[in-house]
């Protein structure tokens, strides 16, 4: 009985995985090829019915009907993996502000970094505050965790590709991706250890 997540290389599975690695959360890889339409097939299928990656099995919490609980979306997983194997999340406070920067990294922040116009528009004003922000230390709580996986792990999207962007203005957000590149876990999960 564990966690089984359902992701490839160089995917959004990479942010719940990395968080595992960081956390020696045990857990079962089963790379799905979008290419070969394994994400299409009824075994893959019946853990995401929409068909996309990550998606995760978890043995030890059940669902509704007493089966192992199946979750998508790499912000749910992180947020699961937080409050129920990562020991995160122990006040209300805390959780909801896990949420919102595990939101506001799948959602804004990844808006700004991927959408052209957003980009020049967007990214330079969120970088700025996300450099102050990282002044003050963790996101949330005292020591590394959810909210610091999901907001580092699209910071360091920028530099895996757009190699070429200048971050010297983030002198805070561009230490945090260079410390990031050099994690053994995070190596691992991206395929360069």
């Amino acid at each position: 009985m564990g966690i089984t997540l359902y992701g490839g290389p160089q995917t959004r599975a990479s942010m719940p995985r990395w968080y595992m690695e960081e956390k020696g959360i045990p857990y079962d890889l089963v790379e799905v090829s979008v290419g070969a339409s394994q994400n299409l097939q009824p075994d893959f299928l019946a853990v995401n019915p929409f068909g996309k990656i990550p998606a995760m099995r978890d043995d030890s919490v059940l669902d509704g009907n007493n089966q192992p609980l199946t979750l998508f979306e790499s912000g749910a997983i992180l947020l699961h993996l937080a409050e129920h194997h990562g020991g995160e999340g122990t006040t209300a406070a805390e959780r909801s502000q896990i949420s919102q920067w595990t939101h506001f990294a799948n959602s804004t922040l990844a808006f700004a970094i991927f959408v052209p116009d957003q980009k020049q528009k967007v990214l330079p004003r969120l970088l700025k505050q996300l450099d102050q922000q990282l002044n003050r230390g963790f996101l949330v709580g005292e020591a590394w965790g959810a909210a610091d996986c999901a907001v580092t792990a699209y910071l360091a999207y920028i530099k895996l590709f757009f190699p070429q962007e200048d971050l010297s203005a983030y002198p805070s957000v561009q230490a945090l991706i260079e410390a990031t590149q050099q994690r053994a876990a995070y190596k691992k999960v991206m395929g360069m250890a």
